[in-house]
């Protein structure tokens, strides 16, 4: 090897941005289908064309990319397939507020030239995401990026409708729907975020005709009653048994109104009885149904009272409700309010309260297509990787409802139907009608709206890979390996994809599902712009490093479980990276002239290198079986401490003596082959994890191949482990520590050698002890002996105990007694000090009152460092007194 080109200091930007750009240069991302290898293949979820890089974007792609990279070192045939979603509502909305900004609208334009500026936005903004990915590392193979208003998915789209269509799966008809009237379209009902919003429960009478009686009904909407059909009451309630099939006076309107019977009505809430407004709630729309009840509809698509709603026509829906609460008490029809917290609806897009609406909508018949997905996760076909999310989706599709696919937009895959103005008759085709079928006019129509952007991500897994064609893609890749998603969408996405690949493909779209949790704020918050706690990737990656980036979002994270983002664990994962960096750079220095060629004999290894070479199988065998397991958060854990705790703060301690040269050029050479053939298969590990620091450092080893991540994954021998070389290091390590910590705790002076005194009973014990005293001796600046009995008296000596052995580091010559016992003094004072006012704000009741959750957390944290300080310190001066 010639001298280390390497840098004293770690600049992750720069390494970054030079081994991406190599490495996409390079086409070491592409794949081609080689049917000689087994297949392992992952979709991304594809985020956005509107989007960029968020918190939990950066963890579900680091997740994949380490998947992705493990498996393409183990000499898989490996397709990380990317794209982005056209993302209907959000895209067409950025589009519509530049049209403002330049003061028209999309009508003003018409369909054809909006579209024009929707793609032309497209490709100027919808690039910033994928940019973002690559800051990341993301290996995926960009030469194969898919969108899903390409020609092909777009194709796709188009089969699949038409085969619903035709099997009677699809259909049109009048049913209730989530509108958001700020967005001036239906969303589906996973689309609606419900959140806890505080409100009021108003108490209403409705009188019965021709009677002193009346029925009192309870509703979080009063605007809503001037659409009333009937009021509902439980047909085993006994307190209204007597007026079922009579009728009641609609206050305010005047309209009769029946009363009927229906077990979906809850008698223990609000009064037992419940006003049927059908064109504006689903369950009632349901109980409308099952008694042939009419539906009247009071409020428009812009969230304001229809020319039904008489004299309140024209009023928001909230001045509406305002308006007829003071009319109903003015009137003798309002009893009381309560207030009466409880979930409301919401656009997840843009977060306006939903109006449900009965409107003409186009559906999916979803129970047929729902039954063999469940059976699917029943039998084991799809495995949810943690397990307990199989009853979360099993719950959800078995209750499933029919899906609204029809969206009031102009962005997106158009509805594939026309309508002939001449005759009313309606045609569904993958290609545009100009001649109607039935009268041969050429009075044709297309349906206005477009599909839900769901309907063409749930084929992802089958269309990107080139379906409806048979590519070669197709059949060596589907189904595909895993899915990594989050927590939050398995219904929006991974249900939708499931039955979608089973109708079409007749397959499961992907084996196994690994769901990871979301990326919180330090105290366990979602991150929003509302908040102000959001994180941005971007910012991250130029401030600590992409690699310390994704070293943090793995370590410490189980599937299934949120992850709270933590500055100091970042900045964790930064010092690590240095110091595989520093540990590296002195490993090539001392490895300039290494021959790799030149022979070493197993037997000249010392106990040191046995012991490292066991340790690292023990860390290929605990890496492997974990990334396997999708345990990708104790993979890093494991490399981190054999990193950081094995080799580095060990291993290159112990063989500083030989590859100096102090032990003669056979041991250095010995040393060096371990060192060299460990380091290497060290970074390989972490190679997933942590791609440009690796990929930097591995360059300057002695290796095979252009890159690392193409280099064989490190297979497990089960031969190399070494338990003994493990015993006797970890005793020689221990008493080690033991020393360090005395010298630490009773401040003697790194230059000072200290005389260490150790009393073994155990022959055994004592042998090992006497083998590694040069071990012992040179990690812990001490000269020391081993004995079976104490002979002299030591004097004032620290006295430690571990594996058998007692340490005895006799302080006479080594430190001042009195002058440290001052010190200590003095430090435990200032810590009293310091601890009394902590505990001062943590017991009075005013500041826990006012002081914010974040700081009362950090003084609590504050209290036990003090207090563990404060007991330390106690105990150092007992022992020097």
């Amino acid at each position: 090897m010639n001298k280390p080109d390497i840098s004293t200091v770690y600049n992750p930007k720069e390494v970054e941005e030079k081994w991406y750009q190599h490495w996409e240069e390079n086409h070491f991302f592409h794949t081609e289908v080689d049917l000689s290898a087994k297949p392992f293949c992952i979709v991304m979820p594809p985020p956005n064309v509107t989007g960029q890089l968020h918190g939990g974007h950066a963890l579900d792609n680091t997740l994949q990319d380490i998947l992705t990279r493990f498996r393409r070192m183990q000499g898989c045939n490996t397709l990380w397939l990317p794209g982005t979603d056209h993302a209907g509502i959000a895209t067409q909305a950025k589009v519509e507020e530049q049209l403002a900004q330049e003061g028209t609208t999309k009508h003003e334009l018409g369909r054809e030239k909006f579209l024009e500026r929707v793609w032309a936005w497209k490709e100027r903004y919808g690039g910033r995401i994928t940019h973002q990915l690559r800051r990341l590392g993301a290996s995926c193979d960009w030469e194969r990026e898919r969108f899903t208003m390409d020609e092909g998915c777009s194709s796709a789209v188009r089969e699949v409708f038409i085969r619903l269509y035709e099997k009677g799966l699809i259909y049109r008809g009048n049913y209730i729907t989530n509108w958001c009237p700020k967005c001036h379209t239906t969303i589906s009902d996973i689309e609606v975020e419900h959140l806890d919003k505080p409100g009021h429960l108003y108490h209403l009478k409705y009188p019965a005709k021709d009677s002193a009686d009346y029925l009192v009904v309870a509703t979080t909407r009063p605007e809503t009653m001037l659409g009333d059909v009937a009021v509902a009451v439980h047909p085993e309630d006994a307190r209204y048994k007597h007026l079922v099939g009579k009728t009641v006076i609609l206050p305010l309107v005047g309209r009769e109104i029946p009363v009927i019977a229906d077990e979906y009505v809850d008698p223990a809430f609000g009064t037992g009885a419940l006003k049927i407004t059908p064109a504006h709630d689903p369950n009632d729309f349901e109980v409308a149904q099952r008694h042939d009840l009419p539906s009247v509809q009071v409020i428009d698509k812009h969230g304001v009272m229809n020319e039904t709603a008489g004299r309140y026509r024209g009023l928001d829906r909230w001045e509406c409700r305002k308006k007829i609460v003071k009319d109903l008490d003015a009137q003798g029809y309002l009893i009381k309010i309560d207030d009466h917290d409880h979930a409301v609806g919401h656009c997840y897009r843009c977060n306006t309260v939903i109006e449900p609406m009965l409107s003409k909508q186009w559906f999916v018949r979803m129970r047929p297509l729902a039954e063999p997905a469940i059976k699917a996760a029943v039998d084991g076909s799809v495995k949810f990787i943690p397990e307990r999310f199989t009853k979360i989706y099993l719950n959800w599709m078995e209750n499933i409802r029919d899906w609204c696919i029809s969206r009031q937009l102009w962005w997106g895959h158009r509805i594939p139907v026309w309508y002939c103005r001449a005759c009313d008759e309606l045609v569904a085709s993958k290609t545009p009608v100009t001649v109607c079928p039935k009268c041969g006019g050429t009075q044709l129509e297309q349906d206005p709206d477009v599909l839900d952007t769901w309907f063409s991500s749930a084929l992802w897994p089958f269309s990107t890979l080139g379906w409806p064609s048979e590519t070669a893609e197709l059949k060596h890749f589907y189904p595909t390996s895993v899915l990594v998603t989050g927590r939050d969408i398995i219904f929006f996405w991974v249900a939708r994809m499931i039955f979608s690949g089973l109708e079409f493909m007749e397959e499961v779209p992907f084996r196994e599902v690994f769901i990871h949790g979301l990326v919180l704020d330090a105290l366990g918050r979602k991150m929003s712009k509302s908040l102000g706690n959001g994180i941005d990737p971007i910012d991250l990656i130029e401030s600590h490093g992409a690699d310390s980036l994704r070293f943090m979002l793995v370590t410490g994270n189980t599937p299934g479980n949120d992850l709270r983002f933590h500055f100091e664990r970042l900045d964790g994962a930064r010092n690590f990276a240095n110091k595989l960096w520093n540990a590296s750079r002195f490993s090539l220095m001392n490895l300039s002239d290494y021959d790799p060629e030149k022979p070493v004999d197993s037997q000249d290894y010392s106990l040191a290198d046995r012991w490292m070479i066991s340790r690292y199988q023990a860390t290929v065998k605990s890496v492997t079986k974990n990334l396997e397991a999708y345990e990708l958060g104790e993979a890093a854990r494991s490399l981190y401490e054999f990193i950081w705790g094995e080799f580095c703060d060990w291993y290159l301690e112990l063989i500083k003596p030989r590859v100096y040269g102090k032990e003669g050029e056979k041991a250095r050479h010995t040393a060096q082959r371990v060192l060299a053939s460990v380091l290497k298969g060290t970074l390989e590990l972490l190679h997933p994890f942590m791609p440009f620091i690796t990929e930097e450092i591995w360059q300057h080893l002695p290796h095979d191949g252009q890159t690392v991540m193409h280099a064989a994954w490190p297979v497990y021998k089960e031969d190399l482990i070494d338990p003994e070389a493990e015993k006797r290091m970890e005793i020689l390590m221990e008493v080690t520590k033991e020393i360090r910590r005395i010298r630490s705790e009773m401040n003697v002076p790194p230059s000072k050698q200290a005389e260490a005194i150790l009393l073994v009973e155990d022959e055994e014990v004592r042998e090992i002890l006497t083998g590694g005293i040069s071990y012992i001796e040179n990690l812990a600046r001490c000269s020391s002996q081993t004995v079976s009995q104490l002979k002299d008296d030591l004097g004032q000596a620290v006295h430690a105990v571990t594996h058998g052995v007692e340490v005895y580091v006799p302080l006479k010559g080594l430190i001042d007694i009195d002058k440290e016992i001052a010190r200590l003094e003095k430090e435990l004072k200032s810590v009293k000090q310091d601890l009394a006012k902590v505990r001062g704000k943590l017991n009075n009741s005013g500041y826990l009152a006012k002081a914010p959750a974040e700081v009362i957390e950090k003084d609590r944290g504050k209290e036990a460092e003090l207090a563990a300080k404060e007991k330390a310190l106690a105990e150092r001066i007992s022992v020097l007194k």
